[in-house]
């Protein structure tokens, strides 16, 4: 619905979910941001046409239909998804790709199967190194480029999701319906959409999607020579108040959400001097792996003036996140407290 959404793009859709739906800890579907590289398809697949085929380094070729993974047994797990390129306007120096703020993010409950009961059925090869997924939607442009990555076969058969549902309902037909994969705690980028085919190599996949872009790189630098992007950076986002707000002396409630992909959120510390001091933050809401954590705090606003408000987490590892990103061409991970900091006036 674009009239809820800042869309970027209309083709391929690119939009990004508001502020204000950011702070629930479930992002209502829709409202979830949309990224695509292709077309979403026009109506949905009719579920008796739908199969999905598993080949490659495998002992069986198979090709699965809708009732076997609904005969299955069913995993659930809440997952922060984000996009790879998501706070991308937000730093100092410009970088390629779509402009967004904060909004290519969004937490979900979902409901699949687990990746490696799928696999076990086809039987995994000694040589499997990397599994690639690829949907059935048309790629745009006039070089018709498929989307297709690959994720290294350990995350495929330890957290890796095939959903066909999304908070509590059947997966939105732009979400990937009927099925997406979902790596947990790692970027859009590796969750690919309307899946229709899974294939075990000896070697990552090879193609645009896998060489040329997801990867953290420089100006000059070969892009297959930067760092493919996988797990979500940690990072924490201040999602009230608004920036420029004018807000009235007295109390006023700040609110956040931090997540770190694959790692545990525990700390978040709130400023409202632009650094000078910190405060610790509440937590509120659910805890579960792989998902965001809300957190709020509670402001004394005693004197009028301008304020800059800054948040930073820590994780369960004791790593701290940077007050400043790492720029790099594309924008990739920008996960900076100061990037993320909210001017506002008290009056």
């Amino acid at each position: 619905m674009d009239e809820l959404m800042r869309v970027m793009s209309p083709r391929p859709r690119n939009a990004e979910t508001p502020k204000l739906y950011l702070r629930s800890w479930i992002t209502a579907n829709k409202v979830f941001f949309d990224r695509n590289q292709g077309e979403i398809p026009e109506k949905a697949i009719d579920l008796s046409e739908w199969h999905l085929t598993i080949d490659g380094t495998v002992d069986t070729p198979l090709t699965v239909d809708f009732e076997t993974l609904l005969h299955m047994p069913k995993a659930i797990a809440a997952n922060t998804l984000e996009c790879s390129g998501n706070s991308r306007s937000l730093l100092e120096q410009k970088a390629s790709g779509n402009p967004w703020t904060i909004g290519g993010v969004g937490n979900a409950v979902w409901g699949g199967v687990w990746l490696k009961d799928l696999l076990a059925k086809a039987g995994i090869a000694s040589n499997a190194r990397h599994v690639a997924f690829e949907g059935f939607e048309e790629p745009l442009g006039k070089a018709q480029i498929k989307f297709i990555r690959s994720i290294p076969i350990e995350k495929a058969i330890s957290t890796t999701l095939l959903a066909y549902e999304m908070n509590g309902e059947p997966l939105p037909l732009k979400h990937g319906f009927p099925l997406r994969v979902l790596a947990l705690g790692w970027t859009g980028a590796n969750c690919v959409k309307w899946l229709s085919k899974i294939t075990l190599l000896e070697e990552p996949h090879e193609g645009f999607y896998m060489d040329r872009v997801y990867r953290v790189y420089d100006n000059g630098q070969n892009p297959k020579t930067g760092e493919i992007v996988t797990d979500i950076n940690l990072k924490s986002i201040i999602t009230q108040p608004e920036p420029e707000a004018i807000l009235p002396r007295g109390e006023s409630t700040i609110l956040g959400a931090a997540y770190a992909g694959e790692a545990d959120v525990v700390k978040v510390e709130v400023s409202t001097d632009n650094g000078a001091s910190w405060q610790s933050a509440t937590f509120i809401g659910p805890h579960e792996p792989f998902a965001w954590r809300q957190w709020q705090h509670v402001w004394q606003a005693s004197q009028p003036g301008n304020y800059v408000i800054l948040s930073r987490a820590t994780d369960g590892n004791g790593k701290q996140q940077p007050m400043k990103a790492t720029w790099n061409k594309l924008g990739y991970n920008n996960n900076g407290v100061r990037e993320h900091g909210v001017a506002v006036q008290v009056t």
